[in-house]
C-alpha cells in the first residue's frame, strides 16, 4: 500500500505579461520544479493555473471608460438602478467607480444583513432589536445610520462599505437602500443593471415579471470581442478584478484552449496522462466572518474532461464502525482495503457513503489550490495535486 496520499504544490513561476505564451511557461515550471524537487508526475496528477495567470497572458482587461460606455449603450445617461452588488474594493468598487461617472442618477440597492457571499453591513441582533423584518422592510440611508450608527465597518477590512461606495458618487448622483426584494428598486427607476453573481438569472425573471423596462447582468456587459477591449462571452464583467484604478482585468475566456494544450505537452514530455484546471475563488466560507469565498462565477472555468463529475468514495469510518466491527488489526485493513478496491458506483443515498463530500471535482481541487496559491505574494499561481484520485487500496 502507499503510505503517502494527497500531495500538493505550489509551483513558482516568472511574472506573466500580455503576449506570453502561457502553454510553455506552465509546462516548463512544473516539469522544472520536479527535475530540482526529485518527483515524478503520475497518471491523473492535476496541475492547476490560477485564472489571473491566463487573462494576463491574453491581455484580457477593459478600462473603466470601457465599461461606461457600454453601460451607457444599453441603458442610456440619465439613471441606472444597480441591484445587490458584492462588497469588495477590488470586485465591485472600479464597477461603480465606472457606473457613478456614467449616469445622472444612480439608485444603489445593498442586500442586508450581508451581501450575497456574507461580507457584513449590520449586526443581525441589532437589526432584530430595531425590529426590522429582512423579508420585507426597505432601508433607506438614513434609516441604516440612525439604526447602527455613523460607522459600520467590516470585520476584517476595516471598511464602512456603505461610505465607501458613496465615495464614487459625482455631484452627489447615488442614493443607497437596503432591501432583499429587488423589485424595490423599481419604485425608483426601469433601469436596472443586476450585479449579484450567483442568483442572477432568478433577479432577472424578478425584475422582468415586476415591470422593468431595461435589464441586464453584470454577466452581460463586456461579452463582445471590441478594438483593442477584453472580453469574456460567457460571464462578461463576472469574476473581474482591478487591475489599474482605471483598469479592470476579466475573467479569463477560451480556457479549453490552454488546458487541453498543457495536457497534451505534458503528456508529450512525460508520457503521463495529468488532467488540468484553470482556477479561481475556492468554495469555502470562513468560519469567523461568515464569508463565502467564492466571488468569481465558478471556482473552474475550465478543465479538462478527466475532472468532470463528482467523487465516488466510501466512508472508512463507516466500514470500520459499524460492518467490521468484529474484524481488528491486519484481517478489519485488509477488508476495507478489499472493499474499496471493488467499490461500484452507486447513487446518492448509498449507505457506505454517508458522511463523504458529494461536489464537484472541479470544486474541490479548485479549492485546495486556491488555499495552496493564496490571494498575496506566495508567487506560485500553479498548483500540482498528486495522489488525489488513489485511495486506501491504492499499491
Amino acid at each position: 500500500m502507499r503510505l503517502i496520499g494527497t500531495q500538493v504544490r505550489g509551483i513558482r513561476a516568472p511574472i506573466i505579461k500580455q503576449g506570453d505564451d502561457l502553454v510553455a511557461i506552465v509546462v516548463d515550471a512544473v516539469l522544472q520544479a520536479a527535475a530540482q524537487e526529485g518527483f515524478s508526475l503520475r497518471d491523473r496528477d492535476v496541475v492547476g493555473i490560477t485564472e489571473s495567470l491566463v487573462a494576463r497572458a491574453q491581455g484580457n482587461y477593459v478600462t473603466l471608460d470601457e465599461v461606461g460606455k457600454e453601460l451607457n449603450h444599453k441603458f442610456g445617461d440619465e439613471e441606472l438602478g444597480v441591484v445587490f452588488p458584492l462588497l469588495s474594493r477590488n470586485r465591485f468598487a472600479p464597477v461603480l467607480k465606472a457606473i457613478a461617472r456614467s449616469f445622472s442618477r444612480v439608485y444603489l440597492l445593498l442586500s442586508y444583513p450581508a451581501d450575497e457571499v456574507g461580507n457584513p453591513l449590520m449586526d443581525l441582533d441589532r437589526m432584530e432589536e430595531a425590529g426590522i423584518n429582512p423579508y420585507s422592510d426597505l432601508l433607506t440611508e438614513e434609516d441604516y445610520r440612525r439604526i447602527f450608527g455613523p460607522e459600520v465597518r467590516h470585520p476584517f477590512t476595516g471598511l464602512d462599505y456603505v461610505s465607501f461606495y458613496k465615495s464614487f458618487a459625482v455631484n452627489e448622483n447615488m442614493t443607497v437602500f437596503f432591501s432583499n426584494n429587488p423589485r424595490d428598486i423599481l419604485r425608483f427607476t426601469k433601469n436596472v443593471l443586476v450585479a449579484n453573481v450567483h442568483a442572477r438569472r432568478r433577479t432577472k425573471r424578478i425584475l422582468l415579471e415586476a415591470g422593468a423596462q431595461r435589464v441586464y447582468g453584470l454577466d452581460e456587459i463586456c461579452t463582445e470581442a471590441g478594438k483593442g477591449c477584453g472580453y469574456n462571452a460567457e460571464y462578461g464583467l463576472l469574476g473581474s478584478n482591478m487591475a489599474t484604478d482605471e483598469k479592470l482585468k476579466l475573467f479569463p475566456r477560451d480556457g479549453r484552449h490552454y488546458v487541453e494544450a498543457i495536457q497534451q505537452q505534458l503528456k508529450a514530455k512525460t508520457g503521463k496522462a495529468v488532467e488540468v484546471m484553470i482556477y479561481g475563488d475556492g468554495a469555502f466560507c470562513d468560519p469567523v466572518g461568515r464569508i463565502w469565498e467564492l466571488a468569481d462565477p465558478v471556482v473552474s472555468p475550465a478543465f479538462t474532461p478527466g475532472l468532470a463529475g463528482t467523487p465516488h468514495e466510501i466512508k472508512i469510518k463507516f466500514l470500520a464502525d459499524r460492518l467490521f466491527e468484529a474484524e481488528g488489526g491486519a484481517a478489519l485493513d485488509a477488508e476495507v482495503r478489499a472493499v474499496i478496491a471493488g467499490k461500484q458506483r452507486g447513487g446518492p443515498g448509498e449507505e457506505q457513503s454517508l458522511g463523504t463530500t458529494p461536489r464537484r471535482l472541479t470544486d474541490l481541487l479548485g479549492s485546495l489550490a486556491d488555499l495552496t496559491s493564496g490571494s498575496g505574494d506566495k508567487g506560485t499561481p500553479i498548483v500540482l495535486i498528486q495522489g488525489y484520485f488513489d485511495d486506501y487500496a491504492t499499491e
